[in-house]
């Protein structure tokens, strides 16, 4: 069984929104129809990395080391990842928002977020900064090796104010910007990712998570015979 590729934001959303979904995708093939995604979020996002590309790390925050933004928007691609006893392997693929160079010569993998910071985040987008941060320091064929990553974070851009520009030609945004540090474990990282692996093992998709539309949706046409 060849492994398969998991991206890091399906690891986070994909997999918490329904794991009968995730197995659909990933081992059959099946994938839900597109979601329109709002362009601003994208914008905002390329406005951020823009805006911190070779800035020094205080500006992000003065909590962090000394050190630099050294990349932005990167692929990486990590060695396959296998357990005894479990059929199922996978590997990392996917992009990362940003990597800060430290003077010490450790890294930091960073992703920017617009929305209002909160502990609930910690863990949920830890596990997508744990994979690019897995797949950095382990990567497999020609993919990018940054090591050590010493660090993971959140950097939140939350939008609280806006007014017109000087010439009312422009209306101007105005926001908060925070940082939040997220712990890096690997061993949990890779805890989860045994999970992950025994359902793509199964031979027939787990059941649907309760709250998943698409599901739901899939089982009502089915109950009328469609």
């Amino acid at each position: 069984m060849n492994p398969y590729k998991l991206s890091p934001s399906a690891l986070t959303f994909f997999w918490d929104e329904c794991p009968r979904c995730f197995y659909l995708k990933v081992v059959r093939g099946i994938d839900r129809p597109a979601m329109a995604f709002p362009k601003v979020f994208s914008r905002i996002d390329s406005l951020m990395k823009g805006l911190f590309t070779g800035k020094p790390t205080c500006a992000l925050s003065p909590a962090l080391p000394s050190g630099r933004v050294a990349m932005q928007g990167k692929w990486v691609m990590s060695e396959p990842i296998s357990f005894p006893g479990v059929s199922a392997s996978g590997y990392i693929k996917g992009a990362f928002d940003s990597v800060l160079a430290f003077d010490d010569g450790s890294y930091a993998v960073v992703d920017f977020k617009t929305t209002t910071p909160a502990r609930q985040h910690v863990g949920f987008y830890g596990r997508q900064l744990s994979a690019y941060a897995f797949a950095l320091e382990h990567p497999g064929g020609n993919g990018l090796r940054l090591a050590p990553i010493s660090r993971l974070g959140l950097l939140y851009f939350d939008p609280v104010d806006i007014e017109h520009g000087a010439d009312h030609q422009r209306i101007v945004y105005g926001g908060e910007v925070t940082w939040q540090e997220i712990p890096k474990d690997e061993g949990k990282f890779l805890e989860f990712m045994r999970g992950v692996l025994e359902v793509l093992s199964l031979p027939e998709p787990p059941p649907a998570n309760e709250d998943c539309g698409f599901c739901a949706y899939r089982a009502e046409a089915r109950r009328h015979g469609f």
